[in-house]
């Protein structure tokens, strides 16, 4: 589960890690307000206004602005709130439709009033699945595209891996200060920086804490600027008050209505629908698709008691999906049994009514002898298939017809 900037911020507060501080807004009207208290606690008529999105790279698309005065900040606010907010990260990237800005965070300057002592780093931490560990990567080239400093200049960017078992320890905080060139009073304050946030980081169980830029003032304090924030969906249940914190209308509906259904669902590219139960299938289905010439255009997987309502639902959403030519399902039934899906199947031509896209169906194990019967006795133009492989290669043949 993706936040918004001003939520990871508070998150990370609530662990004592040092934050550029603001006020979130979704009316013009708020943001004056926001600008109002801000100025009268810093003293400086600075301000930065963010547009809040699940997305990177806002301030390329005009999603973040200093403002340097009332009449500034009200005439920033109006223009980013209710803008189609274009970035590379945003579906479609610069050239899709980009997304609607309801919120922007009125935040301090940072910068000010020593900007040209400000030094600015790079600090994220996340898992390491082929290492089985977490670990924190950081670069003096904060402020920048990461991809980018990673491919053009590797040796600027450090990575520290955490021991599960020890966690982290005192030496590695001290030790990426020492790496970013800090020395005195900064390295005192990243050292307690990086500490606090790898504190956040497990106590939330997170999958990612992007940090971009960290800012090191001219005083010698550290602050995060912005954050990029996800957590773990399989943890939620941990942490009942950060899931409240979910915002639906920044998810892909189509996903979020999956979700109420019971369905494990992710929206691809590509021209064939996956029905299937068991995500080690699900994603041996869409390789043996790619393998055999197709392009899978979603990942589906209708768990491992699907009745026959659930596979309807199925249906529906992946019909949904314009770009669908064809839909594959592929069913092995251990605990869930094949006939109720070939019921499902049946009972969504019938419900669903004219469904144009060729469906093959692959059931194997628990009743799939009573499934064949089913859709058989159907009169349903289906093709079956008994191996995965035939089922991918049948695919291949209607999407070439």
């Amino acid at each position: 589960m993706n936040l918004h900037e001003y939520q990871g911020k508070e998150l990370l507060k609530s662990y004592g890690v040092a934050i550029q501080e603001g006020i979130v807004a979704t009316t013009v009207e708020e943001a004056l307000a926001a600008y109002d208290e801000i100025a009268a606690r810093t003293g400086s008529r600075f301000a930065v206004i963010k547009a809040q999105i699940h997305a990177g790279g806002r301030g390329k698309g005009g999603g973040v602005k200093v403002v340097k005065s009332r009449e500034g900040a009200e005439e920033t606010a109006s223009a980013i709130l209710g803008m189609m907010l274009k970035t590379p990260q945003t579906p479609g990237g610069m050239n899709g439709p980009g997304k609607l800005v309801s919120k922007v965070l009125v935040a301090e300057d940072a910068y000010v009033p020593d900007f040209d002592s400000c030094k600015e780093f790079y600090v994220s931490i996340l898992m390491d699945r082929q290492r089985k560990q977490n670990v924190i990567i950081y670069s003096t080239e904060g402020g920048m595209d990461i991809e980018e400093v990673a491919e053009k200049t590797p040796h600027l960017v450090h990575k520290e891996y955490i021991d599960p078992e020890l966690g982290l320890l005192g030496f590695q905080s001290r030790k990426v200060a020492f790496n970013l060139g800090l020395s005195g009073q900064a390295f005192k304050q990243m050292t307690k920086f990086i500490t606090s946030l790898y504190k956040a980081f497990t106590g939330s169980d997170a999958s990612l804490f992007e940090i971009n830029p960290c800012l090191v003032t001219g005083e010698g304090n550290v602050v995060a600027v912005d954050c990029k924030v996800t957590l773990d969906d399989n943890s939620l249940f941990r942490h009942k008050d950060l899931a409240e914190w979910r915002d639906l209308d920044e998810e892909d509906p189509t996903e979020v209505e999956a979700k109420n259904f019971g369905l494990n669902y992710v929206n691809l590219d590509g021209n064939v629908g996956c029905m299937v139960n068991g995500a080690g299938l699900a994603m041996a289905t869409m390789d043996i698709i790619k393998l055999s010439g197709g392009e899978p255009a979603n990942f589906l997987d209708v768990g491992g008691t699907a009745d026959a309502k659930r596979v309807e639902n199925a249906f529906r959403i992946i019909l949904r999906d314009p770009k669908v030519e064809a839909i594959l399902i592929n069913i092995f039934g251990g605990i869930v049994r094949c006939d109720r899906v070939a019921q499902g199947v049946v009972d969504a031509y019938k419900n669903i009514g004219d469904i144009k896209v060729p469906i093959i169906v692959r059931l194997q194990g628990t009743n799939a002898d009573l499934a064949k019967e089913i859709i058989d006795k159907s009169g349903l133009e289906v093709h079956s298939a008994i191996q995965l492989q035939d089922a991918a290669d049948i695919v291949t043949k209607v999407l070439n017809k």
